[in-house]
């Protein structure tokens, strides 16, 4: 029992350490974790000049089974196609997200199919809920009174923003039909209006700005 204490007061002291940092998550299953290559930069900046973050603006690669997700408050995670994790990188990142930290994962359009059996392999007794429009997290920074921002169509089903709640607090954030992720990268990569790529980024820095004051 003292060592699980002191495990947890480790991790958490390890995680408030680092108040303000964030790391992509690179995961096994052949799927593109590594897609989107310049959006977390381009959020990064846009959040360090508009809501004063002082994030790295070369966010780190993470591996879920490694104790350096631990060094990191926020976790971001993207992807189109296959995710696995083995019963030892579920544990780590339950442990994880237990012990104060946090993970965003942006469907990449195709992702979903995957990463539903995945997370219920990290929270095995708790379901994926769809958080309703009013919550603070779609006003924390910037408003969005209807909830997560559609930014690419793709199927043309609406947005959703899904979350995992523990004693009180959102520990993980999962966005669906939206792809945020498109919106933060360069301009020339898809094109995208102006202002969609910055109603893109304000939903982003909502997320961030939610995640390091709770």
């Amino acid at each position: 029992m003292k060592k699980k204490l002191f495990l947890l007061l480790f991790f958490s002291i390890t995680i408030f350490g680092n108040a303000q940092e964030i790391a992509l998550l690179q995961y096994g299953g052949g799927g593109d974790w590594y897609a989107n290559p310049t959006s977390l930069p381009n959020l990064i900046r846009f959040c360090n000049t508009e809501i004063h973050t002082t994030l790295n603006t070369k966010p780190e690669t993470v591996k879920p089974g490694s104790v350096d997700v631990f060094n990191y408050p926020f976790l971001h995670m993207t992807g189109h196609g296959n995710v696995f994790f083995t019963p030892e990188e579920a544990l780590n990142l339950r442990k994880y997200l237990l012990s104060g930290g946090f993970l965003h994962i942006d469907d990449n359009y195709g992702l979903d199919q995957y990463i539903r059996k995945e997370i219920v392999k990290i929270f095995p007794n708790s379901e994926l809920k769809e958080l309703p429009a009013d919550h603070p997290i779609f006003n924390s920074a910037y408003p969005f009174p209807e909830g997560l921002p559609k930014i690419h169509e793709h199927d043309g089903k609406r947005p959703q923003a899904f979350g995992i709640i523990n004693n009180g607090r959102l520990v993980l954030l999962y966005t669906h039909e939206s792809d945020l992720g498109d919106g933060w990268e360069n301009p020339e990569i898809h094109n995208d209006p102006e202002e969609v790529r910055l109603k893109a980024l304000k939903m982003g820095a909502n997320i961030l700005k939610y995640v390091f004051e709770h």
